[in-house]
């Protein structure tokens, strides 16, 4: 039975940190994210969140309020359980635009996986076969600040610490150092450069420095637009390469694995269009045998559980980056995934996306 859409409701969704999360493109004070809900003749409601992030995808909160009307027009009237159809009447109505988009995607499967009986994971072809396991992160400062917070995390039960880096390369290694011996020789550690070294030399450089110190794997350490030299970097790291920034939608990932830029690829909802492009990501890079994250920008629980279960769609997905929601000063968000000891990150299995935001903290927002 078709579930025809009646309307289409966009929140702007403004959440207090913490404290001040900060990375080499800049510091985040107060989430700024969209919540999309979509409703359907059926009296079925799909959410979706995106978090959009100026300096990635060129988006702001308030742009996506702007394109969210165009998309909303474009998918008033239609049949919810078409999500091809939609993406492809959202494609044509504007041009990119990856994080609004992913938070109409993402209701729309909420739609069609409630309407199958099914928790989204499932309806994407996933198994509750793996336990996930976020990581918690170090945002970018001075040395004995980032040590100390690492150790904090661990001593909190995580079992690995993503630090953020991407400034002056001999700051980097020296917080790295400084971490290492916060938190011991075998504690796992990742690192995220955010594109911040600025050529292949300088990234390999920093990396070689690090090998002593046990480092899982390091994201997008060069600018996104320098791709083309992930091969020859890759080859020469010895600590395996991420790409993330330079790794958007499945045509990105389409050309990454095709120069065989590197071993790992960092999944993003909010990079891909929503849950069908990533999930088109995802059958490129598992057939390319190649490892995954998914991961997200800042989003709530909302936009996170939507992340987990895609995470639970392939054995090649080995890294989840699912911490953001614990920075919140404030959850807005009912159900949806819950953190357990060490980490752990357990999927609703309740038919659809399984959260939606809290009625009350909607009543509070602007709503278009």
């Amino acid at each position: 039975m078709p579930q025809t859409i009646t309307h289409i409701s966009l929140y702007r969704l403004d959440v207090p940190l913490k404290e001040p999360f900060v990375i080499s493109l800049g510091p985040i004070e107060t989430v700024q994210n969209v919540v999309v809900s979509i409703h359907t003749t059926e009296g079925l409601t799909g959410w979706g969140e995106c978090s959009p992030f100026a300096t990635i995808n060129g988006e702001t909160a308030d742009t996506c309020l702007v394109v969210g009307r165009l998309l909303a027009q474009a998918l008033k009237g239609r049949d919810a359980l078409d999500i091809g159809s939609s993406i492809t009447a959202m494609d044509k109505t504007i041009w990119a635009n990856s994080s609004i988009k992913s938070a109409f995607d993402m209701a729309l499967h909420d739609i069609a996986a409630q309407a199958a009986g099914l928790p989204l994971y499932r309806f994407l072809g996933g198994e509750a076969n793996k336990e996930l396991f976020t990581d918690m992160t170090v945002s970018i400062g001075p040395a004995q600040k980032m040590a100390a917070d690492a150790l904090r995390f661990q001593q909190a039960g995580f079992t690995v610490v993503k630090v953020k880096l991407g400034g002056v390369p001999v700051e980097d290694v020296v917080r790295i150092k400084a971490i290492r011996a916060a938190v011991g020789p075998t504690f796992p550690l990742r690192i995220d450069a955010n594109q911040g070294w600025p050529d292949v030399e300088t990234a390999l450089d920093v990396l070689q420095q690090l090998t002593p110190l046990n480092i899982q794997h390091c994201e997008e350490p060069i600018p996104r637009w320098q791709y083309q030299h992930l091969p020859r970097l890759s080859a020469a790291s010895p600590i395996p390469i991420m790409a993330d920034e330079s790794c958007c939608g499945p045509h990105d990932a389409e050309r990454l694995i095709g120069i065989q830029a590197c071993p790992l690829l960092n999944v993003k909802l909010g990079k891909a269009g929503g849950l069908r492009k990533a999930a088109q990501i995802v059958q490129l890079a598992a057939g390319a045998r190649m490892g995954m994250q998914v991961g997200g920008f800042m989003e709530s629980r909302l936009g996170m559980t939507a992340a987990a279960h895609l995470a639970l769609t392939s054995p090649f997905i080995r890294y989840c980056d699912f911490d953001t929601p614990l920075m919140f000063a404030a959850d807005p968000v009912l159900e949806g995934i819950r953190y357990e000891a060490g980490g752990r990150v357990v999927v609703p299995g309740q038919p659809g996306l399984g959260a939606a935001p809290d009625p009350g903290f909607l009543q509070e927002v602007t709503k278009i």
